[in-house]
């Protein structure tokens, strides 16, 4: 069975990448999401091991010094992690596997030997742009959205390494970019548009 593909996920926040993967994980064939590990609070809404595993940072500590996490960074004052073990598993089922992770994270991995990756960056159109989009959440104060804004300055310098850059103007284009991108890494595989592989041709 053909090993699936690892595709890391970056944004700023507000940028739109987590409807976006929702878009794509509902009905896309043959392909995961890797369920972080976080020691933030949960937001409204949110279920734990659904779209986070929420943690305590002594948890979090002894996960990271038994080096069960693939990589992790600090973000916002919070930790976030990725299981090795259920990331590795799922790339031998065959299975894709999208991976939502902040530039520390992704920058590790670009590193590590062993690790094949294609890496994906969403951009947002512009600053206005999201800000707008950050103030119009209503989930966040004025000074954390400020945080996020001057994060987000750095964030966007980092895009110029990754393999791909999707700019989610418009949502449903942005979304037609990102299957087009998956469909076209499937191919170099040469795996079907599905994700599956081809069967052995005997003559």
């Amino acid at each position: 069975m053909n090993k699936g593909c690892l595709l890391v996920v970056s944004a700023p926040s507000g940028a739109g990448k987590t409807t976006l993967l929702k878009r794509i994980l509902a009905d896309t064939p043959g392909i995961g999401f890797s369920v972080s590990h976080t020691t933030r609070a949960p937001r409204a809404g949110e279920e734990n091991g659904v779209d986070y595993h929420f943690i305590d940072r002594q948890e979090f500590t002894r996960r990271r010094e038994a080096d069960d996490f693939l990589e992790w960074a600090e973000v916002h004052g919070n930790f976030y992690g990725t299981s090795r073990e259920a990331v590795q598993q799922a790339l031998i089922r065959g299975e894709d596997i999208l991976l939502d992770i902040d530039v520390q994270g992704a920058r590790q991995l670009k590193e590590q030997t062993g690790v094949e990756a294609v890496f994906l960056f969403i951009a947002p159109p512009s600053a206005r742009v999201l800000a707008q989009r950050l103030h119009g959440r209503g989930t966040d104060s004025r000074e954390v959205i400020e945080l996020r804004l001057e994060n987000a300055r750095r964030e966007m310098q980092e895009a110029d390494w990754y393999d791909y850059l999707v700019v989610n103007d418009e949502l449903s284009e942005a979304e037609g970019l990102l299957r087009a991108i998956i469909t076209a890494e499937r191919c170099r595989r040469r795996r079907r548009p599905d994700g599956t592989p081809l069967p052995p041709f005997d003559s």
